[in-house]
């Protein structure tokens, strides 16, 4: 039926080749347990046509429970200008990146009344517990993350029936055997870091695509035993909530530790100077690879000592992670390089550090 461009952080993008039933049928999951769209909602989804996720969000899912799409043309990602569209129209789901959410809250969102708004889910990356807090207590609704893939449909979420658990995105989807395995697809005990995989056999999951068109070895590359992986890096935990911890390209290895970004950016958000925050590996002569933050800085902090602020960020991460986590490089910004939905291309910074041309 299509053909999405899934890119990496090497080489050509990768075709991948969804059928009928893949995205078609295979989105009924999205729309029941975690966009929990019904003929009465009207869902606006801020992700770019351009995306998976817009068909994700802004066709399948929500067309095949019956609901309203809301569309609303902008040039970039303006946080003031989303919040008053919220106010102004009946919206009552509302999908974004965690990132554009987190530029929203500088906006005194308490201040607005989004009086048709019940249900609010992020995705593209993951959301932190922090912003889950803020969002809570400036709108009074929880963030509902999902987790999927251009390749898939949705493979984990939270929704209402599942209790938060910190640091979490949830649990698999029904119909979506979510496994942690090693390289050769053996499946690792509660709490080991592994890659997260989806079982294909004996039963394929409908949701899953069906190859990378006129790639046959990345194909192979990407199944495994009985398993598809998704390419990114995780673990389960004893009560089976999926924790993520990078994509497998992305985590750093670093005097023989391996650090994922996102727990180092999450620890960093955390501190009342840190506004956005990118972390990514950073080319170092004894270590090889060091952990580099780009960071952008709330108003208030932008004028200060920043030579003394780095050392108290670094600290704050040594005492919130591991001491051997913080980020031995810290670059002060004035923006992120993002999409037009306001996700982080954390790409474009790697290849900066490293001389790569994107």
């Amino acid at each position: 039926m299509m053909i999405f461009f899934t890119s990496g952080t090497t080489g050509y993008p990768k075709m991948a080749e969804h059928t009928h039933a893949s995205y078609g049928l295979g989105h009924t999951l999205t729309a029941r347990y975690w966009l929990m769209v019904d003929p009465s909602s009207i869902l606006w989804n801020l992700s770019d046509t351009g995306w998976a996720k817009c068909a994700w969000s802004s066709l399948f899912a929500p067309w095949i429970h019956g609901s309203c799409v809301f569309v609303y043309n902008s040039s970039k990602f303006d946080p003031q200008e989303v919040l008053q569209v919220l106010s102004a129209y009946p919206i009552s789901h509302f999908c974004s990146s965690p990132t554009g959410m987190r530029l929203m809250k500088t906006e005194n969102i308490s201040s607005v009344k989004l009086k048709a708004l019940k249900h609010c889910v992020g995705a593209g990356e993951p959301v932190n517990p922090e912003l889950i807090e803020i969002w809570k207590k400036d709108t009074g609704l929880e963030i509902f993350e999902g987790y999927g893939q251009t390749e898939t449909t949705l493979l984990c979420c939270r929704s209402p029936s599942i209790p938060y658990k910190e640091g979490s995105m949830g649990k698999a989807a029904p119909g979506i055997d979510l496994q942690v395995v090693d390289d050769d697809g053996n499946i690792l005990g509660p709490g080991t870091e592994g890659n997260l995989a989806i079982r294909v056999t004996p039963i394929r999951p409908v949701g899953l695509f069906t190859k990378y068109l006129n790639d046959p070895d990345r194909t192979a590359e990407s199944f495994v035993g009985d398993f598809y992986l998704t390419g990114d890096r995780g673990y389960i935990d004893e009560d089976n909530y999926i924790f993520f911890v990078g994509r497998a390209d992305d985590v750093i290895s670093s005097s023989g530790y391996r650090i994922g970004p996102f727990e180092v950016e999450s620890a960093l958000l955390e501190h009342p100077a840190v506004l956005e925050s990118a972390v990514v590996s950073s080319p170092d002569e004894i270590r090889k690879e060091v952990v580099k933050a780009f960071i952008k800085l709330m108003p208030e902090y932008e004028k200060v000592d920043h030579e003394a602020l780095k050392q108290e960020l670094q600290n704050h991460v040594k005492a919130v992670t591991a001491p051997y986590k913080y980020p031995r490089k810290i670059e002060f910004v004035d923006s992120l390089p993002k999409t037009i939905s306001g996700k982080i291309r954390r790409v474009e910074l790697r290849n900066k550090e490293w001389g790569v041309k994107s």
